[in-house]
């Protein structure tokens, strides 16, 4: 048996032991729980708010599926998918419980209790039985996971025959000159903002490097591809600053 404890990924810029990865991430988003909702505003300059409508038009909820949303902390995801199925169940799956409980703590989650659950757990090992979901989401979360390609595969395991995969995630822009505008945006303005509404430069800091590490749009449509996703394709948001993957479970 291989010895995976010298094995090394990207903690935003930073070389890390893979072992650490999950722990760190915890600590931003620890850090960033009470703010994470106003942040996501400042680090999409609102527009986050348009593509999970986006990801709900394509994904077109249908009454009583039930869905798994991963890295879902605050519960935007699994609010819309709920309000838009007219009834179901979510499963809103994090790390990290101070994001658990700021989901909980929102007036939808009151309104939709009875078709919540919130579960503290592992992309990568989801504590969930083969052929349980109709729908995996996660959004914004991928990025930040250990090894992307195991979670999808998890996606893949948990996931009935026929349930579909779809993945928001902040990506490449295609065009060389709007990429460096952005990178001037994210790398000079973000981190700053993360300072003034949050008191914590390095986490906001931590998250634009993720964002630049994580693989454009059709590496990580062969990633999708290999879990094992069929009719599996992704679309642009706002020229690529952030991208929709889907795939099925055929």
């Amino acid at each position: 048996m291989s010895d995976n404890s010298d094995k090394t990924t990207h903690f935003g810029f930073e070389t890390v032991r893979e072992a650490d990865k999950a722990g760190r991430v915890q600590g931003v988003f620890n850090s960033v729980a009470s703010k994470y909702d106003v942040m996501n505003d400042v680090m999409s300059m609102g527009i986050h708010r348009i593509w999970k409508d986006a990801m709900m038009d394509w994904l077109a909820p249908r009454p009583g599926q039930r869905l798994l949303d991963v890295a879902g902390g605050t519960g935007d995801i699994s609010f819309r998918f709920l309000k838009r199925a007219g009834r179901g169940h979510a499963t809103v799956l994090d790390l990290t419980e101070p994001m658990l409980i700021e989901g909980r703590q929102r007036a939808e989650a009151d309104q939709m209790s009875d078709s919540l659950n919130w579960v503290v757990g592992d992309a990568m090992a989801l504590p969930f039985e083969d052929n349980t979901f109709d729908v995996y989401t996660i959004s914004f979360g991928i990025r930040n996971v250990t090894r992307p390609q195991e979670a999808l595969n998890e996606a893949y395991r948990v996931l009935k025959p026929g349930g579909r995969l779809m993945v928001l995630e902040f990506s490449q822009l295609p065009n060389d000159g709007l990429q460096k505008l952005y990178d001037l945006y994210s790398f000079n303005v973000i981190p700053r903002m993360g300072k003034l509404i949050a008191n914590d430069y390095d986490s906001y800091q931590y998250l634009v490097e993720s964002i630049r590490n994580f693989p454009d749009q059709d590496t990580f449509l062969n990633m999708v591809r290999t879990a094992g996703f069929d009719n599996a394709k992704y679309r642009n948001l706002t020229m690529g600053i952030a991208a929709l993957h889907s795939g099925w479970k055929i």
